[in-house]
């Protein structure tokens, strides 16, 4: 926000020098982004006429422009300009002026013509940002030859570039920033009250009906008669410039002005434009459309939240509340009434739509952060007063006012001198506190020794808690008063235990050479249904892009993106693993948020993961280790079924005897549905659950001294039969012997009848205290062929 000191003075006498006043903005946490000196560097610049404008024989983009500066002789320059026309009067930087920037104005020859002097842009001059054309100045400015800042009544002044922060609204305004700073500086404050109102027996009210008071807490409306659209005084329109605003005409300078000045917007209508010259306001309709004053339709109503809208007496959209008004009912040169509107909207309502529809403006970045709310009046007066300097005969009638019951000052909030001492580390009284607080419009009266109930003034909506309070009495104590001290704490930060965990799990799968991936928690619509999954991830009200706009009910379709995604660039060997968030709708039909668990999920693909092993066998190997390096005292895979996995090749991994998760191979047709070829094994777990299991013992378990003997098995069972089920049956008939159990082997072919697959086991045997003999090893080998015979039909294949 642009603030010039010149203004500022209206309300404090500011005698100190510009940047040491910048400081105290900074010391506030009014931030200076950067400080402008107005009205130097321009001696020397004149006043002229353009007499003749010519063409450059070669050139295209210059013009050959002669000037009368009130000299003798007329002066010939060279110009990039277009803006301007023969009679147009505009400033003139002879050859030997030095503008602003330390810019020296020398001869020049263009194309073979001679340049003595410059035609000035508004940048140039330092007067604006705008670069894009010459400063066409008003006709009345002459007569040529004048010194350009007597025409343009300039002072020297500094501007000031305010960084204002949303937690203060009442600094979005220059009246609000001169308090600020006078109470820091103990400098008297006062805003000057314009004329009271005063309606005209010939002047009808506006009528006013708000059908939504939970959008507009309060909207007034008064009618002008007699108003005169002209250009506005020469020191509202430099003011504006200065404001980084461009002076449009009398009427809607005016109202920038008061918003600028006061902090309140107020949007003026043509009366004669506004059928049934009337307002209501109300909720916008799906689908109703309004063109706004930038010349675009609005598309309005379609969004999750309400959009508050400024419509005629009979119903049809005029404005979009707090944000910017239609074109219909513009003020144009042939406006004579004129009705105000100034109002306060609901905060959130305005930043929704203005988001929602991609405008902002400087109206919805005051509303977003709260106004005034009893500062309507002072407003409307002070635009009168203004619009009244052009039009002598101005009339004016009575203000229609409708406010809701609701919409009251909040209750005094309690403030403990203790609590701000002990947040702010100060040792500050009473006194002190009431002090800061009183200049900046907080009334604190003692209630007790070190208590006051204080009154947070209507220009600022933000301070609702006792925290609030305690900020603004560390800005006006200055932050650089408050004692720096270095906090101790008996607590040294750590992680903790499932944070470890975590960690933990982390470094076992990296161990065992898989790669952690980090995929995006929203996915696209029909990426679950493309995964095998159930398509009812909940949806984003306003998703960034509708790519991610779902919320994952799984890791699966993100991690099965990222294997296809290194697929298509010949990378297919993948062993990943992802920790992360799942979500899914709340069973509680009034839960706020929805249903968020930490998964582990595990993917493996192509050929050669050596570390672990390929497809879904190598997914079982690497929840195997995981349970073993976390000592679950009970870990088992049972045959099972899940979403988006293959049926017959999937396991339900248990720990004490609850499920916790899927191991398995993604079903061919999903793996298809992403263009992945070949196998691809996935597991995923319940990591809070996986954590959570029951562990062995941390002591060190006993080491055989004696040698082991290893027994491969090879059976021949129906494909129905799970590997898992064959290898908890050896492990029963294996006993304590048994020191480790590796499934090898999966063969169909020659000598494996139809519907059969053989299946070949490694069995480890090793004793604790002795060497196991061929009679011993020879009985476990007949005991395991006669179990899964048994269990599951099998047959030794020879």
């Amino acid at each position: 926000m642009f603030v010039p000191l010149s203004w500022l003075r209206d309300f404090a006498p500011f005698s100190i020098e510009g940047r040491r006043l910048g400081a105290v903005f900074d010391d506030l946490g009014m931030v200076v982004e950067d400080l402008r000196a107005v009205g130097e560097g321009l001696d020397g610049v004149v006043v002229a006429r353009i007499v003749d404008i010519a063409s450059i024989e070669g050139a295209d983009k210059i013009r050959r422009v002669v000037v009368d500066a009130g000299g003798d002789a007329p002066v010939q320059v060279v110009c990039g300009a277009w803006n301007f026309a023969v009679g147009d009067l505009v400033p003139l930087a002879p050859v030997g002026t030095v503008l602003p920037g330390d810019f020296v104005i020398t001869q020049r020859k263009m194309k073979g013509v001679v340049s003595d002097g410059m035609l000035c842009s508004a940048s140039e001059l330092g007067l604006g940002d705008d670069a894009a054309g010459i400063l066409v100045l008003d006709p009345k400015s002459g007569p040529v030859g004048r010194a350009l800042r007597d025409a343009l009544g300039l002072e020297s002044d500094v501007v000031y570039d305010l960084a204002i922060e949303a937690n203060r609204p009442d600094a979005m305004c220059v009246a609000g920033v001169a308090r600020d700073a006078a109470a820091r500086l103990s400098l008297p404050f006062a805003i000057e009250e314009p004329p009271a109102l005063s309606a005209h027996e010939s002047v009808a009210a506006c009528s006013v009906e708000v059908q939504a008071p939970d959008l507009c807490p309060r909207f007034t409306a008064m009618v002008l008669e007699g108003v005169t659209v002209t250009d506005s005084p020469d020191w509202v329109a430099r003011r504006l410039t200065l404001a980084g605003m461009r002076p449009i005409n009398s009427v809607v300078d005016a109202s920038n002005y008061v918003m600028l000045e006061l902090g309140q917007p107020t949007h003026p209508y043509d009366l004669e434009q506004l059928p049934g010259q009337g307002f209501t306001v109300r909720a916008a309709r799906p689908g109703e459309k309004l063109e706004t004053l930038d010349g675009v339709e609005r598309v309005l109503g379609d969004g999750a939240f309400p959009d508050c809208l400024i419509c005629d007496a009979l119903g049809q959209p005029v404005g979009i509340a707090g944000i910017m008004g239609g074109s219909s009912s513009e003020i144009s040169a042939s406006t004579t009434k004129v009705v105000l509107e100034a109002a306060n909207f609901t905060p959130m309502a305005i930043a929704r739509t203005s988001k929602r529809i991609g405008l902002r403006s400087e109206a919805s970045a005051r509303f977003e952060r709260g106004v005034d709310l009893e500062g309507i009046e002072r407003a409307v007066r002070r635009f009168v007063e203004i619009v009244a300097l052009t039009a002598p005969g101005l009339l004016t009638g009575p203000l229609n006012d409708e406010r809701s019951p609701a919409a009251v000052s909040g209750p005094p909030i309690r403030l403990r001198t203790s609590r701000v001492n002990a947040v702010l580390g100060t040792a500050l009284t009473d006194d002190e506190i009431r002090r800061y607080l009183a200049p900046i419009g907080f009334a604190a009266v003692p209630v007790a020794a070190g208590e006051h109930e204080v009154t947070v003034p209507s220009f600022r909506p933000d301070a609702t808690r006792e925290i609030d309070l305690v900020e603004e009495v560390a800005r006006h104590h200055g932050y650089s008063n408050v004692t720096r001290t270095v906090p101790h704490s008996p607590a040294v930060g750590r992680l903790t235990p499932y944070q470890s965990a975590r960690r933990f799990v982390r470094e076992v799968l990296a161990g065992a050479g898989l790669s952690e991936a980090v995929c995006a928690q929203l996915v696209g619509p029909g990426d679950h249904a493309r995964s095998g999954l159930a398509e009812d991830g909940i949806m984003a009200v306003d998703p960034l892009v509708r790519e991610e706009s779902v919320l994952r009910t799984s890791l699966l379709p993100g991690l099965l993106r990222a294997v296809a995604f290194n697929s298509d660039r010949r990378n297919g060997d993948l062993g990943m693993f992802e920790i992360g968030h799942v979500f899914s709708r709340p069973s509680d039909l009034d839960a706020v948020l929805p249903d968020e668990r930490e998964r582990l999920g595990i993917v493996l693909a192509g050929t050669g993961v050596a570390a672990v092993g390929q497809g879904a066998p190598g997914v079982v190997v690497a929840c195997r280790r995981l349970a073993d390096a976390l000592r679950l005292a009970s870990f088992e895979l049972v045959a099972s079924s899940a979403a988006g996995l293959h049926p017959g090749r999937t396991a339900s991994v248990r720990v004490d005897g609850a499920a916790i998760g899927s191991v398995g191979e993604v079903d061919p047709e999903v793996s298809a549905a992403w263009g992945i070829e070949g196998r691809v094994g996935w597991g995923e777990l319940d990591l809070t659950a996986l954590l959570g299991a029951g562990r062995r013992s941390e002591l060190a378990a006993p080491v055989s001294r004696y040698p082991s003997t290893d027994i491969d098995l090879a059976f021949v069972v129906a494909d129905e039969v799970p590997a898992a089920d064959v290898a908890s049956t050896l492990e029963a008939v294996a006993g304590p012997t048994l020191e480790r159990l590796e499934l090898f082997d999966v063969y169909r072919g020659q000598g494996v009848p139809d519907g059969s697959r053989s299946l070949a086991y490694r069995l480890r045997l090793c004793a604790l205290d002795h060497t196991l003999t061929e009679a011993e090893i020879a009985a476990t080998r007949t005991a395991a062929v006669q179990a899964v015979a048994e269990a599951h039909k099998g047959r030794l294949r020879s």
